[in-house]
């Protein structure tokens, strides 16, 4: 199966590592990347939080340990909107770049985007980042994003939240039940299945038409069944279909309001000066959930649409948009605060 193994390369990874019984785990690992140079008041750090399948190579070019180009290279580097700061990129508890999970030993237990938040906080405690100028995520990486500006309010100054939610809905659910009865059923072909449902609601129904309609390659098959297939032959050659399960029920898992009061006292607590913003195309994510999460913190504004016919997956895609989020955010580089 796909993913990091010891033994490859390591390409821009650094590893932090965790000695101490960590709920059900004797000790954990996480995999992360920097960009940039901690600042002598350690105020320019920014947290960039990956998605579901993404990693810890934020910025970057394909090299060895690195099978894929940075997944938000636009944002990372000189002249670009996290310039001068110290950007911080884990790879996420139960991921299958380098941290700890389901990849490295059986019987890997089951863990939440609140777990996985709490392993963070060790890490920043390690690089000596006792409060986040900024902490940006989309999707999964929100979610995580959410969870570190209510569990740890203090260590949060901004925040960005793109495409995600306050807790997993239940179509979220249900979708992601079908890929994981895939993956249960046949590790290897599942994984590829469950990639193909997944991508499905990844992008707009508007843009699939456009760009495949009815069109059939020479094979007789349909172009976007060929598209599908692509996508589903791409992940299997680097995920690993054990981390898929892990973190897709750690995502089914999400409640930001358990066990807090409810989802309205538990976005109370967030002291952050907040931006969110949703994707006018997305049907996995709809708006409706970005605006609860701006009722609910008070150190948001309205609600940002990001217009794009990608649907979900315009987080990623946008760059110009998404630039220019990250620029409102935190308009002071770090050599001048």
């Amino acid at each position: 199966m796909g993913g990091w193994r010891f033994g490859d390369p390591n390409g821009r990874r650094k590893w932090f590592s965790h000695a101490a019984e960590f709920g059900e785990l004797p000790g954990f690992q996480l995999a992360y990347e920097t960009w940039g140079t901690l600042n002598a008041e350690a105020s320019n750090a920014v947290l960039v939080l990956h998605a579901l399948t993404g990693d810890s190579h934020v910025a970057g070019g394909v090299e060895p340990g690195h099978p894929t180009p940075g997944w938000w290279d636009s944002l990372v580097g000189p002249g670009k909107p996290l310039d001068g700061c110290f950007v911080v990129a884990p790879n996420v508890l139960g991921g299958c770049q380098g941290s700890t999970g389901p990849w490295q030993y059986p019987g890997f237990p089951g863990i939440t985007i609140r777990d996985q938040v709490a392993a963070e906080l060790h890490l920043a405690d390690y690089l000596g980042v006792h409060r986040w100028a900024a902490v940006l995520g989309g999707s999964m990486g929100g979610m995580r994003a959410v969870e570190w500006a209510v569990s740890a309010p203090e260590r949060v100054e901004s925040l960005l939240l793109l495409a995600t939610t306050a807790a997993a809905s239940a179509e979220q659910i249900a979708l992601a039940s079908a890929q994981l009865h895939a993956i249960r059923a046949d590790p290897v072909e599942g994984l590829g299945i469950a990639r193909r449902i997944a991508h499905i609601s990844y992008r707009s129904e508007q843009e699939l038409q456009a760009r495949f309609g009815r069109a059939k390659q020479e094979d007789g098959r349909f172009e976007v069944e060929s598209y599908l297939n692509h996508h589903a032959a791409k992940l299997s050659r680097r995920f690993d279909a054990a981390s898929y399960v892990t973190l897709t029920e750690a995502m089914n898992s999400h409640d930001v309001g358990h066990q807090r009061g409810g989802i309205k006292a538990a976005l109370h607590r967030i002291r952050a000066r907040t931006i969110v913003a949703g994707v006018d195309s997305d049907r996995l994510y709809p708006l409706a959930q970005q605006e609860e999460l701006v009722a609910g913190i008070s150190g948001a504004d309205a609600l940002r649409v990001i217009e794009s016919p990608y649907g979900h997956d315009a987080f990623l895609i946008e760059s110009e948009q998404v630039g220019a989020l990250v620029t409102e955010l935190l308009p002071v580089r770090s050599g001048t605060r």
